[in-house]
């Protein structure tokens, strides 16, 4: 388990140690080439590309992408039949690359409403990638920050079900250990690509110290330049956690 930012002041650098992806505007993208929104999808699958490559030469230990909100499945039936599809095909056909480039692949989310293929997907691809020092991609998929603090809090008591019973008060460092992305430090940088204001339910409990970056660029246009653009810009970001 790694320390809170709101516990202790962490060790930072110029680098960040964990960057977190709000992918965003692959449907805007192909809107405004009078394309259907699958083919921002799959033109966005090359973006993800992009920024693994530039974290593992920069030495980012950590990614987080979102993939896939717990909200989405309010989209259009067709869309989110495709966006099932693409990442069975992701699964298929990537995992054996991150391997092969030392990186651990890992899924945080509620994955119990996905079809039992793509589960069984995940288990692989988790367990395959498991041991893999480079650098962890975890992809949030069906994933929403209050299902993960209420989880949290769910798997606590069952581990702790004289707490509840005493009525003693939930510390917040009593939680930590039982959120999705406890295996993580919390991100050191937030990016969103699109142009919204906005973190749409991802990461509530850990973005608490994050510095939050926002692009026009919509997801399928974010480039390495843009990327490198981003983590130049936060070696000057004065991060105090409180502090004066």
């Amino acid at each position: 388990m790694h320390d809170s930012t709101t516990r202790n002041v962490p060790d930072t650098g110029e680098v960040p140690r964990h960057v977190a992806i709000i992918m965003d505007g692959n449907g805007r993208w192909a809107k405004q080439r009078f394309l259907p929104r699958v083919a921002g999808h799959r033109k966005g699958v090359e973006a993800v590309r992009g920024v693994v490559r530039a974290c593992l030469e920069r030495g980012i230990e950590f990614l987080t992408l979102f993939a896939f909100s717990s909200e989405n499945w309010r989209r259009p039936a067709d869309e989110v039949t495709i966006l099932m599809e693409l990442f069975v095909h992701a699964l298929e056909q990537q995992v054996a690359k991150l391997h092969k480039n030392g990186i651990r692949f890992r899924i945080i989310g509620d994955t119990s409403r996905f079809d039992p293929r793509i589960r069984e997907l995940i288990a692989a691809g988790e367990a395959l990638t498991a041991g893999n020092p480079r650098l962890t991609l975890t992809v949030a998929a069906n994933y929403g920050g209050r299902w993960d603090i209420a989880q949290a809090a769910r798997r606590y008591y069952a581990a702790n079900p004289g707490a509840l019973a005493a009525a003693h008060p939930l510390d917040p460092d009593a939680l930590t250990p039982f959120l999705a992305m406890a295996y993580a430090p919390e991100p050191d940088l937030f990016v969103r690509t699109g142009g919204e204001q906005r973190v749409s339910n991802f990461l509530l409990w850990q973005l608490a110290y994050t510095e939050i970056f926002v692009t026009p660029t919509l997801w399928p246009d974010f480039n390495r330049e843009q990327f490198e653009g981003i983590l130049n810009e936060f070696k000057g970001r004065e991060r105090r956690y409180g502090r004066v």
